[in-house]
Formats: C-alpha cells, structure tokens, sequence
C-alpha cells in the first residue's frame, strides 16, 4: 500500500510538473505564421501589423510565411499538416475556412483539422471603380452593369474570396449580371485596377484606403453594416439604395489541430493583448480595419454561425471552383 501510494504522489507531481510547463509555454525556435496571400493583401497587411507585438510578447521570432493559392487553401493545407506544437500558427478567414470547403474538394476538415486559437480582426469589403467608368453613386453603377448586362467586368482576390460572394451577392440583389473576374489575391488586383485593365474591383477595403485618398480609384460603397471611418464619405451599399445587404469579411489565428490547450490559451492571450494595443488599433482603424479579439470558443462559434449563413448563397449561385 505505502509503495502504491509513493506511486500515486508520483504521478500526481509528475503531472502538476507537466501542467506547471505547458502553462508556461514559450516557443523554443522561430513561430512561422502562414498566410494564403501574396504580400500586399489585406491578409499580409494584417500579418505583418500583429507580427511584431506578438514576438515581443512569445519572446521569439513570428516569421511571416506567405503561401498564396487557391483562395488560401494551400496555406490551410500546410497549417493542417503542421506539427500541433505551437510553432506553426497562420490565419483562418471566411474564405478558406467557409466558401472554400463548399465549392471545391478541399484536403482539411474546417472544423476538425485545426485548433481555433482567437478572433483577430473585421472588416468591410468595398465596391471600387477605375476614374474612367462613368459611376460616382451604386445607382449610377448599377445603372452602368445593367446597361451593358453580363459585359462588364469586375475582379476579385479569387473564386469563392469574400470579394466574389459580395459581387454574387450584389448581383441578386439587384438583379444585375456582372462578369467576375478572379486574381490569386487583393495586391494583384488592385495593381491591375489603377492600371486600367479591370473596371471594378470588389476588395477588402484596407486594399484600397491608400488609392481612394489619393485619387487613383473611385469608391463606390462599402459592404458593411456601417460607414468604415477610415472613408466616412463614402455609404454603405444598404443605405445607398439595397436595402438589407451585408457582406462583411474575418480573419482569425488557427494552429493545427492536436495542438496544447495551454498552447492555445498562451497564443490567444497573446494575440488578443496585440489586439488591444492602442498602437495596434490605430493601424487597424487607418486602414479600415476592426480589431475584434475573441476568446477560441467565440472565433469557433461565429465561424460556424458563418457557414450557415454562407452556405445557401454560393448553392444559390452555383459558384464552384472544380
């Protein structure tokens, strides 16, 4: 019995041992933090903002790791197979982790082959147009696509992006037959946008601050429930004239599955911290971006609440990627 019992007291010690360093998890070499789209996106930007607060609280390296591909697939893919130990972290969005999965085979399962780590940000996307299409207001653009119905073209960062449902989404609202148009991400797009070789662009919006102030693209309307401060001129697409749409767009930090729940909590702490930076924030706001930190629990269950809402709009619209 007293053998036992030493047994027992040692396993228990072992074990508060264990717990003791989990919770007190640090990274033992470079965090490698993926992101699904090429440098100048909205993704990238919001990598590399969070990037340098959160090596500062990890007490190592965050490299970001840019894995550009099929709607940011491939970079969940390589999340997916990752080792669950905390140094491979990267961003799960409404693209790669709703539309995607239900319009092509995709090799992860969004909801069990990753560990939901934090909300990190919100944001709008936004209907911009090149200076030489004859549209100032969503009536007069609407106006214009149904004038030239199905002819006239307008870009995204990908099949299935948030920047094509928006689009299909405006199209049945309005009754109107846009061409899409998908580029392997926002920077690419908006390249071609100033250059004159797309129209229209529907891009998340911190894609396209920098041009609308300085004059190079027009903005139209943003997606959103509300005005984005960053352009408070410019409306949302409900309050100009369609009544009741909304097409908002989320990132959230996701690490492998299998991956330590202390892990996970350090990781959400961190992040949130970053978040809630004041320095951090106004980066965010300049480019209007929300931050919007949240518990795992809270990123998992809006991302599901996502996909119910998102699912019946892409069958609607028959969108695939096969």
């Amino acid at each position: 019995m007293k053998k036992m019992h030493r047994i027992i007291i040692g396993i228990a010690a072992g074990l508060v041992t264990a717990s003791a360093v989990a919770a007190d998890w640090i990274p033992t070499k470079p965090v490698r933090f993926i992101v699904g789209f090429p440098p100048g996106g909205a993704t990238d930007l919001v990598a590399r903002i969070i990037q340098a607060p959160l090596a500062a609280s990890l007490g190592n390296q965050v490299i970001v790791d840019n894995r550009p591909g099929a709607n940011g697939v491939i970079s969940l893919q390589l999340i997916a197979r990752a080792e669950p130990d905390g140094h491979t972290i990267g961003i799960g969005h409404i693209g790669g982790i709703v539309i995607s999965p239900a319009i092509q085979k995709v090799n992860y399962d969004p909801f069990k082959d990753f560990a939901y780590v934090g909300m990190m940000v919100s944001l709008q996307n936004i209907l911009i147009v090149h200076p030489s299409v004859p549209a100032k207001t969503l009536a007069e653009f609407i106006a214009h696509a149904k004038a030239q119905q199905g002819r006239l073209n307008y870009a995204s960062s990908g099949i299935g992006s948030p920047g094509h449902l928006a689009g299909v989404l405006l199209e049945s609202m309005t009754k109107v037959s846009m061409t899409h148009i998908p580029y392997k991400g926002g920077g690419p797009a908006i390249t071609d946008l100033i250059a004159g070789h797309v129209p229209a662009f529907m891009a998340v919006i911190s894609t396209s601050v920098p041009h609308v102030q300085s004059g190079k693209v027009r903005a139209i309307a943003v997606t959103g429930a509300k005005r984005a401060e960053a352009l408070p001129n410019t409306p949302t697409v409900s309050e100009a004239g369609v009544k009741g749409y909304l097409a908002t767009n989320w990132y959230g930090m996701v690490a492998p599955a299998k991956t330590p729940a202390a892990v996970v909590n350090r990781l959400n702490r961190d992040i949130v911290a970053a978040l809630n930076s004041p320095d951090v924030v106004k980066q965010l706001k300049d480019r209007g971006i929300d931050a919007a930190p949240s518990s795992a629990s809270e990123y998992l269950a809006f991302a599901q609440s996502e996909r119910k809402r998102w699912i019946p709009v892409i069958k609607a619209a028959n969108i695939t990627a096969e």
